[in-house]
């Protein structure tokens, strides 16, 4: 048990260990989906899963029944879940990402909320992207408050971390359009543009936009048009209306 607080808490343990904790059974179903693989799950006494793909990973898994009181002082949920799995980390390098010559791919420099990330994948998830990539990341990927806040989306679509020069690099290699959120001179309203694929939308930090790396590398700047009363969207609320739009303007939105 000490084991698996040390996991939940310290992003030095699960990047030393290359395992991290999953808390819910809906989150490791989604991760399940994700082709993770499991080592360990934990289970209230007394408690069964409610769903057949759970049940039978714990009859494949090493599983722990755990009394009641001490489960409530590892879980992070105040009592709502009953199960938690260990599983081992994937790896996130440009070179792991297998996207076609129509890829639709977000891209977010420097998160450094976990809720954000995670809100920012399960908006990625439902827009249907195809990928998730990550510049200079500030926060571990593995974080438990990115995976509770993603609903475990954050299993589902390919994801990379990288420097923002590496991410660059790696796109005008892979021939896509680099279209930046930003306030620029030449920046037009997002539903102008047209999002030939394959297309990385970027955004930046709600604090201080994107790096200049970023804007000069960039094909098109695009802006939300907004009441002047309001200075800014929340970043995933940003990310969702270009994602949209891109899928729309690409007709992929029923498919």
């Amino acid at each position: 048990m000490k084991q698996l607080r040390l996991l939940f808490e310290k992003a030095r343990e699960r990047k030393k260990k290359g395992l991290f904790v999953i808390e819910g059974e809906r989150e490791i179903k989604k991760a399940l989906l994700g082709k993770y693989n499991f080592t360990q799950l934990f289970i209230e006494e007394g408690s069964t899963p409610e769903t057949a793909e759970v049940q039978a990973l714990l009859n494949q898994t090493t599983a722990f029944q755990v009394e009641k009181n001490a489960f409530q002082r590892i879980s992070r949920r105040s009592g709502s879940e009953k199960i938690l799995a260990v599983a081992e980390t994937k790896p996130h390098e440009l070179e792991h990402l297998k996207l076609s010559d129509q890829a639709l791919v977000l891209v977010v420099e420097a998160p450094e909320k976990p809720g954000n990330i995670g809100a920012l994948y399960r908006t990625a998830a439902a827009a249907k992207m195809d990928a998730v990539i990550i510049a200079n990341p500030k926060t571990d990927f593995y974080n438990p408050n990115s995976i509770r806040s993603s609903l475990g989306s954050i299993f589902l679509l390919p994801s990379a971390l990288a420097s923002s020069s590496e991410v660059i690099s790696y796109l005008n290699k892979k021939s896509f359009s680099i279209v930046a959120a930003a306030l620029e001179p030449d920046a037009i309203p997002y539903n102008q543009y047209d999002y030939k694929t394959p297309c990385a939308l970027i955004l930046g930090t709600e604090s201080s936009g994107l790096e200049t790396n970023w804007l000069e590398a960039a094909h098109q700047s695009l802006i939300i048009p907004m009441a002047k009363t309001v200075d800014s969207l929340n970043l995933s609320v940003s990310a969702g209306i270009l994602m949209y739009e891109a899928q729309r303007k690409n007709n992929r939105l029923e498919k």
